[in-house]
């Protein structure tokens, strides 16, 4: 394992994989105390996308190629669409959003890091589908870095001079100072900063106490990469921890392919279109070598969903 942060021991990586990957099965088998099944419903889709979300960040600071976060991503996205539909059953609001940014800090820090990934991932796709759960709530046009993550990708996004919270001062005013040393020097104030600003969040701390037992999945500042991405910030100065420079470097050298030279994905039980190398979500640490015809192996025991393969690379020369 190839660690992006120090916090993440060998066993503790296994063990939380072999948590994730059980999740859903385990809510499928039991029962939560609800008043109705609607509220049952909208209480199991929560954690089920937690995991998702923290599986894809463990994946990321277990230092795994960047191509593997795609799957979890898209995965991410429908099941944040899943708690939305439960959640505006459950509540008789057709249009309630699944994090609520402008009452808790640590559910908007959420919102902006999925942003972010969908931004330094190229997806805009997912990104489209991901904020409109959020804009049909109300809170387009409510707040700058919100809008700020948006208007370089989404069009007619609305430039606005108010935010909810501000630990994200720093990164708003990075954007918008006029000398481009003092932008660099604020985007490292608000890394510095950032680990101590969510002290109330649930995920805080995570690397204490519990070792190979405990629920750390990484401390990312994904969005301080997405904006230094978007608006050209110098970042060459910044070590810090949070700062997550590999996804940057990824979005700052990122060309798409042409259409016809793309590789779909592939489902259980087609042939391999293309010799190289292949992963799926369904499995950890499922990356390996396939022929060009050979038959993509489903993945029997896998609680998350279709086995599906995806592309990771060419043969070595």
């Amino acid at each position: 394992m190839n660690r992006r942060q120090q916090f993440l021991s060998d066993k503790l990586y296994t063990n939380l994989c072999t948590y994730f990957d059980g999740i859903e099965a385990y809510w499928k088998e039991n029962t939560m105390e609800a008043d109705s099944p609607e509220q049952e419903a909208s209480l199991k889709a929560e954690p089920l996308q937690e995991a998702t979300l923290d599986k894809l960040i463990l994946t990321y600071t277990a230092g795994e190629p960047i191509e593997t976060l795609m799957p979890l991503l898209e995965l991410l996205i429908a099941k944040y669409e899943i708690v939305q539909k439960a959640l505006a059953h459950y509540e008789q609001m057709p249009n309630i959003s699944p994090l609520a940014i402008d009452d808790w800090l640590d559910q908007y820090e959420e919102c902006v890091q999925v942003i972010s990934l969908c931004v330094l991932l190229q997806r805009t796709d997912l990104l489209k589908r991901f904020v409109c759960l959020i804009d049909n709530a109300g809170y387009a046009g409510d707040d700058t870095l919100y809008e700020d993550l948006l208007r370089k990708i989404l069009p007619s996004r609305q430039d606005v001079d108010l935010w909810y919270h501000d630990v994200y001062t720093p990164l708003i005013r990075s954007i918008y100072v006029e000398d481009k040393n003092e932008s660099s020097q604020l985007l490292k104030q608000y890394c510095d900063e950032w680990y101590p600003a969510f002290e109330q969040a649930p995920w805080h701390d995570s690397h204490l106490g519990w070792g190979d037992e405990g629920s750390y999945v990484g401390y990312w500042a994904f969005e301080a990469g997405a904006i230094a991405f978007l608006y050209g910030i110098d970042d060459s100065m910044i070590d810090h921890m949070v700062y997550p420079k590999d996804l940057v470097a990824y979005a700052r050298s990122f060309t798409p392919a042409p259409e016809s030279a793309q590789i779909a994905r592939i489902e259980a039980g087609q042939p391999c279109t293309h010799a190289g190398y292949w992963f799926t979500p369904a499995q950890a640490n499922s990356r390996r070598h396939f022929k060009q015809g050979e038959i993509m192996p489903n993945v029997s025991d896998s609680s998350w969903g279709d086995t599906l393969w995806y592309w990771a690379g060419e043969d070595p020369q």
